[in-house]
């Protein structure tokens, strides 16, 4: 049924006629969950926005471009992940920080952002996200928090499904002494 739909919705994509609107149904789908994937990775709320955006915008700029090898969730979610880990790499290259300077400011807007709900174990989950590798924060979201299936991670990521088990176990078990310092 989703193959079904998905593939009815890349007809349209790539139909001119129907190209404005599809776009406009793949969007309202997936805003929310891309939202909350990017915000997962720049923490802070404006940032996600602009982010969010500037996914958009890439996403409708190489619509002629896609080829369909993946599902378009898989393709739109490697282009938001993308995105914010560029948006990452340029904020640090602007500000001249260090990792640790810019782990700082991502838990000080987990502190003082207006939309984290303020309970105590959420704080110190995104906390020991925000400390862990690259690769293993990217992992942990999109399995964790998205439910995704490894085969779809790897196809986002670009990485093989054993080193993507590999990437959340180790994710996993930092989250969890993170948690028991706490407990």
């Amino acid at each position: 049924m989703i193959a079904l739909k998905e593939t009815h919705l890349l007809a349209e994509l790539r139909d001119p006629a129907t190209k404005v609107a599809a776009f406009d149904r793949l969007i309202k789908g997936y805003q929310e969950v891309l939202y909350h994937h990017i915000r997962r990775i720049v923490i802070n709320h404006d940032d996600t926005d602009d982010v969010l955006q500037n996914t958009l915008i890439k996403a409708w700029q190489n619509l002629d471009k896609f080829r369909g090898d993946a599902n378009i969730k898989t393709w739109i979610y490697r282009i938001a992940t993308n995105e914010a880990l560029n948006f990452l790499k340029k904020k640090k290259r602007q500000a001249f920080q260090e990792v640790e300077d810019l782990q700082n400011d991502l838990r000080h807007s987990l502190s003082s952002g207006r939309y984290v709900d303020g309970d105590e174990i959420q704080i110190r989950l995104q906390e020991a996200i925000i400390a862990l590798p690259e690769r293993q924060k990217l992992v942990f979201n999109l399995r964790y928090f998205d439910e995704m299936p490894y085969d779809e991670i790897s196809s986002i990521l670009g990485v093989t499904v054993g080193a993507l088990k590999a990437s959340y176990h180790h994710a996993v078990k930092k989250v969890e002494h993170h948690l028991k310092r706490y407990a």
